[in-house]
């Protein structure tokens, strides 16, 4: 039915689009109905982080930034579904329009500014939620926090969201916030994640019950700036990475409307870049630590070409808004078929 209907969905402001899409998903949820959105693929289930994972497709952050639909996600055959990013204080985001679709690429561009009702109101939802499956929590910086405290930022988030999460997501590298991407960098890196590591570890005692902490990083670094990145994220022993964030580059969308919108670039044009990116990561970052391979994945293809540059994961996002429902299962069976050939990744 979704091609059908993208459309007449295709015609509203997307980011009025993306709420409305929500709020019919959660009416179609607690009518029951929500299963007829899409099939769901059998299990595939996928060890990583020290959790099994159904299947290893999830949705990306940033579709359910509160935490608020997860139930109703669920239905649409993730192995697993990311929230957030969420901060520890409320925040508007970014003014709008902060949404674009350039259909002629099948991409979107946003600004969105992390916006979010803060990260209790993330945990509240979160406690009502009755899916079972791995929930990961994608936590980040409030925008008026100076990157010299992000740190304690960070650790509330991580604090707060400790019970509630399957693992946790350490985002230093949206676009959208001022100077958030410096700390993917040198010291400021290095201390970040060394205190994060500390407080996992002093939670994992306290709490009785450990939670993988990754870190996601830009498609956007150059050689010597990832390779710096990976060998830091080995050091601090990182559970693992997700790759990638959006792209500030528009060399794949030059010319077409909208595409000098300030803001992160997702979907097709970002698939080679960010698998690039993946590629190199794994070249050197420690083989114990898994990757979870994320940005512009539109096919099942696209899916087992993350695993063929070293994820162990996926996730989809942008690509949901072009293909719709189906493109999870087409990732899962496609991901299957390459297993059943003999290739784990």
């Amino acid at each position: 039915m979704y091609p059908l209907l993208r459309p007449l969905l295709f015609c509203g402001d997307p980011e009025t689009v993306h709420e409305r899409s929500l709020a019919w998903a959660d009416a179609a949820h607690r009518l029951g109905l929500a299963g007829l959105a899409a099939r769901r693929p059998k299990p595939l289930p996928t060890r990583a982080f020290g959790l099994t994972f159904e299947n290893p497709v999830g949705l990306a952050a940033g579709m359910d930034k509160n935490g608020a639909h997860v139930d109703a996600l669920s239905h649409l055959g993730f192995g697993f579904i990311e929230v957030g990013t969420v901060t520890p204080r409320p925040q508007p985001g970014n003014p709008r329009p902060r949404l674009f679709r350039l259909p002629e690429k099948q991409a979107i561009i946003n600004r969105m500014g992390f916006n979010n009702e803060g990260v209790d109101a993330l945990v509240k939802n979160l406690e009502r939620t009755r899916w079972k499956g791995v929930i990961g929590v994608n936590i980040g910086k409030n925008k008026d926090t100076p990157n010299d405290h992000a740190l304690r930022d960070y650790l509330h988030c991580l604090e707060r969201v400790w019970d509630v999460a399957g693992y946790i997501v350490v985002n230093i590298s949206s676009p959208n916030t001022a100077g958030l991407r410096e700390l993917q960098h040198g010291d400021p890196l290095r201390a970040l994640l060394a205190g994060l590591r500390e407080a996992q570890e002093r939670l994992a005692a306290q709490r009785g019950a450990r939670r993988p902490v990754l870190v996601k990083i830009a498609p956007d670094l150059d050689e010597a700036a990832l390779h710096a990145v990976a060998s830091a994220l080995g050091a601090a022993g990182v559970d693992g990475v997700v790759a990638t964030n959006t792209t500030i580059d528009r060399s794949e969308v030059a010319g077409l409307r909208h595409a000098g919108e300030a803001g992160g670039l997702s979907g097709a044009p970002l698939y080679g870049l960010a698998t690039e990116a993946l590629r190199r990561l794994r070249a050197h970052l420690d083989s114990s630590i898994p990757i979870i391979g994320v940005g512009g994945i539109l096919s099942g293809a696209d899916a087992v070409g993350k695993l063929a540059a070293g994820a162990l994961l996926v996730q989809c996002y942008s690509g949901l808004v072009y293909r719709g429902p189906a493109l999870v299962r087409e990732c899962v069976e496609a991901i299957r078929r390459r297993r059943e050939q003999g290739v784990r990744r």
